[in-house]
């Protein structure tokens, strides 16, 4: 199921709205120059951690090499850190329901998750 087309697409948008959350929650934290810097350094260091760290087989290419633990690890503090972002930030009814879809998306990606905790 983890490579459902429903699936792969929900996958991405769940992506882009942790992007934006990250991005969002730097905004907030500060004012003047340290407010763009966070709101923009901070997607962007998510992003290159999110396409550099792969294993091999899962999408593309890896630039570095890791196991599937710790790729699962990497998404879970990505998606973790959007969602406690919205916590953070007052919004806990939208914390609770993004917190539920991706954890709908991880046990409806059952088979991708074996898959990964395989990989050495």
């Amino acid at each position: 199921m983890g490579q459902n087309p429903i699936n792969l697409a929900l996958r991405f948008f769940l992506e882009l709205a942790a992007l934006y959350l990250i991005g969002r929650w730097g905004w907030l934290q500060s004012g003047g120059i340290l407010r763009y810097l966070l709101a923009v350094g901070l997607p962007l260091m998510a992003a290159i951690i999110w396409g550099a760290f792969r294993v091999p087989g899962d999408g593309g290419a890896p630039r570095v090499k890791v196991s599937g633990i710790v790729r699962l690890f990497i998404e879970i503090l990505f998606f973790g850190f959007a969602i406690w972002s919205l916590f953070d930030t007052g919004a806990a009814k939208a914390g609770w329901i993004l917190g539920g879809i991706v954890l709908f998306h991880y046990v409806i990606s059952y088979d991708r998750i074996v898959w990964l905790l395989r990989q050495r």
